[in-house]
């Protein structure tokens, strides 16, 4: 079995089933289909079906012209019918991992994916678990499942995982060109996983096992996490000793050893960062293990929101001025720079302490045209001078490029910079207040 799916693999005639066609799952179907392989992209969504089989993206990082002459080709095709499972050779789970209210994984998505793809498995395939989640998933609740059809792990069929390494918007870094870590459940589950990404991928660095390999993604977005809670807890201390915390960070980065520049801001969004590491610190509650730095980190970022409207208050008191009833612009309420993904974006926390308050809030954001505040929806407002104008206090929450920074600062009477996006404006204002 081995050798015959090594053999379609390396000649390019193995089919792969990626199932979720989102931010994870379709970047990896139109790399494979660039280099030759056949993809059926599987999602329980018939419109994200529909759109893929047109040849239409809605990921930032997946355009209509990469996209389109693959499905014309007969490289990528979508469908909602599992049963396609039973023809491929290659299975990818891409399917989203949230956490409940109470922080605790919410694996149902792998689950119910998973229960598909023992439906359908037969010998000679390899699966493979992309979706983040805690130490053990794979091995506790993938393989059990999987071996419930009497087929042998290592020899009739190969289970992995490599965690996905999406960063959206990257100008740098892609799916193709971010090396991959690849962790099976036996030596020949990781070897064969390994030849599999080194088709399309860069580089693929092997792991001793699936818990290494899940381990792997959680401690990337628990460093990340971690740093920004301690810029951003840095960012409440410079406010209180009235010092410039931008200024702070670009001196101590001047350092050429021992220190990483990280920046503050508003909070932490994406489907990663605010989330991944509560899946560690939920695992190692059950070892009767308390992650003080992942829950410290949490709370920190959790409550910059609360901040920047406390700043925001701060501001227009100094104003004369109340929150109450002011006309509040927000710029930006993507989750971060030049894309549209709205996952988790500390924007829309802001916005509804801001309503909450009582102010009057508008956005503008060029990328998102609307998003849903609870039952309501908010649809993005032209920006025009006379709207900078009549706003009491303007609020960069995403420091989007297409913004015009000089004559936004120019026409506003206040501006909260959460990011620094105003860090090059030339001219020398007071109405500016920086995070």
């Amino acid at each position: 079995m081995y050798k015959a799916l090594e053999e379609k693999i390396k000649n390019r005639t193995a089919l792969v089933g990626i199932i979720g066609m989102g931010y994870v799952g379709l970047p990896l179907a139109v790399e494979l289909g660039r280099e030759n392989f056949k993809v059926i992209g599987i999602d329980v969504l018939k419109d994200k079906v529909d759109l893929v089989n047109s040849g239409r993206s809605d990921i930032d990082d997946v355009k209509d012209q990469d996209l389109q002459p693959l499905v014309k080709a007969g490289k990528i095709k979508a469908t909602v019918d599992f049963s396609a499972l039973e023809e491929v050779d290659c299975i990818a789970i891409c399917v989203p991992t949230p956490l409940s209210k109470t922080k605790d994984p919410d694996v149902s998505y792998i689950l119910a994916a998973v229960e598909q793809v023992q439906k359908y498995l037969h010998p000679g395939q390899l699966v493979i678990l992309e979706s983040t989640t805690y130490p053990g998933t794979t091995e506790e609740l993938i393989l059990p499942m999987l071996e419930k059809t009497e087929l042998k792990v290592g020899k009739d069929f190969f289970l992995a995982f490599s965690p996905e390494r999406v960063d959206p918007g990257n100008r740098s870094y892609n799916t193709k060109n971010t090396p991959r870590v690849v962790g099976g459940t036996t030596p020949q589950c990781t070897r064969i996983a390994k030849l599999f990404y080194e088709q399309t991928i860069i580089e693929a660095i092997p792991v001793s096992s699936t818990k290494s390999a899940e381990m792997v993604k959680l401690l990337e977005n628990t460093f990340r996490s971690v740093n920004i809670g301690l810029v951003n807890e840095v960012a409440l201390m410079c406010d209180r000793l009235k010092i410039d915390v931008w200024e702070i960070i670009d001196a101590a980065n001047t350092k050429p050893f021992g220190f990483m520049r990280f920046y503050p801001g508003p909070g932490l969004g994406g489907h990663c960062i605010p989330i991944d590491p509560h899946y560690l610190s939920w695992k190692l509650k059950s070892l009767n293990y308390y992650a003080r730095f992942i829950e410290l980190a949490g709370d920190i970022n959790s409550h910059m929101p609360e901040y920047v409207v406390e700043r925001v208050n701060r501001a227009l008191n100094e104003k004369q001025k109340s929150l109450n009833r002011s006309k509040i612009l927000v710029l930006g309420v993507a989750y971060k720079k030049d894309i549209k993904d709205l996952r988790e974006s500390p924007a829309l926390d802001v916005i509804r302490l801001l309503q909450n308050a009582g102010a009057q809030v508008s956005y503008n954001d060029p990328h998102a045209s609307s998003v849903r505040m609870d039952d309501s929806v908010m649809k993005s407002v032209e920006l025009t001078e006379a709207l900078l104008k009549s706003a009491d206090c303007v609020v960069i929450l995403t420091d989007h490029t297409a913004y015009d920074y000089d004559w936004i600062v120019k026409n506003s009477q206040l501006l909260m910079d959460t990011r620094n996006a105003t860090k090059n404006v030339k001219e020398d204002n007071k109405k500016i207040v920086r995070l």
